[in-house]
């Protein structure tokens, strides 16, 4: 399989019912061109007898905006108490000891695989925060960027949207400490990350599924002067390329962050550089209420990974405030723990209701059910998050859809206008995902992707090998 359309694919369809920007309309006609971008999307209408009809009502494809794919090899095999106090630090010990044995071979696999169950769940684009760059001692690979066109290779076998975000990861802490030797596969220089991505591109270049940006690590990763170094070393026509980085994820993080600049993290960022909308601040998990205020203001993306973030013992992040300032979200999978924007969305909504003990927090006067209101959020937050035309059923967008099942019982049995709160607030039965499109083509049918026999066999063949 691959992402790329052919001459041969279908470009029309017709759905009784769609998630256009406006909400669900019906009677919905779509075309797109052999590239896979949408010319047209047409409600109220009737289409000719030759064009395909959709087995069910169309939501636009889901944006992950956070995803390291080398983690999904370990999700569930760091769930025990290795220390008195378990905290995310001692799973970062866990997780560095597992980077460390992770081959370009066992990675593609891995990737391939996790890509395979991501279409599955209805995310038709990924963004991957890559930063396992070298061999494990530390050494260079003579292609630079090896393992990421392993990764990139994989999302374009398995059919999703990528947009790869090598990540610049220079020191282990605040003050330029020196970098730790379990840290050494992800070590680079500024130069060395922009010759990197320079060399990706080249052998990978960009297309319409296929966009890169760059990745800070975090604050603690990388110098003031590192960090301007590298958004000024981009090309010019990388100048508005997406910039995503971890931050105030930790409350150790924040306060190292005070200690070591006088400021929390997402302050000190936006008193020295111009964050924007181009920007997706990760996690953001503790802000201050003058911190929330500026992020919405700023245009940049919040990017929530609400499991990773529950796993982890992060925290919760003030969502009801922010989306109330006008901030925007988009939600990823991080350490893939779960693979499931619905799970995503509930967790998001259900800690506000923990927090506040409230119901219903992250409804708007615009959007009073919590599932409309999320499901519009995180689209645009995520395709913003992608640099990429995604996230809308709308010309000019790429053709990404799900195609839900109209007999599940939360589609079946319910009224249009809770569609949705069905899929994202009730666990009944099978996916309520039947069929996924990317680029006008259907890479997941009948709920199963074409290549996932094969695709589990190799990572079970890579897990053998990471576990041995």
């Amino acid at each position: 399989m691959s992402i790329t359309p052919d001459s041969q694919t279908p470009r029309a369809l017709f759905a009784e019912n769609a998630w256009l920007p406006a909400g669900w309309q019906r009677n919905v006609l779509l075309e797109w061109d052999a590239g896979g971008a949408l010319t047209a999307v047409t409600p109220d209408t009737l289409p000719s007898p030759d064009v395909a009809r959709a087995a069910g009502p169309l939501v636009p494809g889901m944006p992950n905006l956070h995803s390291h794919a080398f983690q999904r090899a370990m999700a569930g095999l760091a769930e025990y108490r290795a220390n008195a106090s378990d905290t995310f630090w001692s799973w970062r010990e866990l997780m560095y000891r597992f980077a460390a044995r992770v081959t370009p071979e066992t990675l593609a696999a891995v990737a391939y695989w996790l890509y395979v169950e991501m279409l599955k769940a209805g995310y038709t684009s990924v963004c991957e925060f890559h930063y396992v760059h070298h061999a494990p001692d530390g050494g260079r690979y003579a292609n630079r960027a090896e393992i990421a066109e392993r990764v990139v290779d994989a999302a374009m076998r398995a059919g999703i949207g990528m947009t790869m975000l090598p990540v610049l990861y220079q020191y282990s802490g605040f003050g330029a400490r020196a970098p730790r030797d379990d840290q050494r596969r992800f070590i680079s220089t500024p130069d060395e990350l922009l010759d990197l991505i320079d060399g990706l591109r080249k052998a990978r270049p960009e297309h319409g599924a296929l966009a890169y940006g760059v990745a800070p690590h975090s604050l603690r990763a990388v110098s003031e002067q590192s960090l301007r170094a590298l958004i000024d070393g981009l090309s010019s026509d990388m100048r508005r390329a997406p910039v995503h980085i971890h931050i105030a994820e930790q409350t150790g993080e924040v306060d190292e962050c005070i200690v070591a600049t006088g400021a929390p993290p997402f302050a000190w960022l936006l008193d020295r550089f111009d964050v924007d909308g181009r920007w997706c601040l990760v996690h953001a998990t503790h802000v201050d209420a003058g911190e929330v205020a500026g992020l919405a203001a700023s245009g940049a993306v919040a990017g929530l990974c609400p499991t990773t973030e529950a796993n982890l013992g992060d925290g919760i992040f003030p969502a009801r405030d922010y989306l109330d300032a006008g901030g925007r979200i988009g939600i990823g999978s991080d350490s893939h723990v779960a693979v499931d924007w619905r799970a995503e969305l509930r967790l998001l909504e259900y800690g506000q209701r923990l927090a506040r003990r409230e119901r219903n927090v992250l409804a708007g006067e615009a959007r009073p059910q919590v599932a409309d209101r999320l499901v519009e959020a995180v689209l645009a937050g995520g395709a913003a998050a992608t640099g990429r035309l995604t996230g809308a059923l709308r010309a000019g967008c790429r053709a990404d859809w799900i195609v839900l099942d109209p007999r599940h019982p939360c589609i079946d049995a319910h009224p249009r206008e809770s569609w949705l709160a069905g899929i994202v607030f009730c666990e009944h039965g099978a996916s309520p995902i039947r069929e996924v499109y990317v680029g006008g083509r259907c890479v997941v049918r009948d709920g199963r992707h074409a290549d996932e026999e094969r695709a589990f066999a190799a990572y079970r063949e890579a897990m053998g090998e990471l576990l041995r």
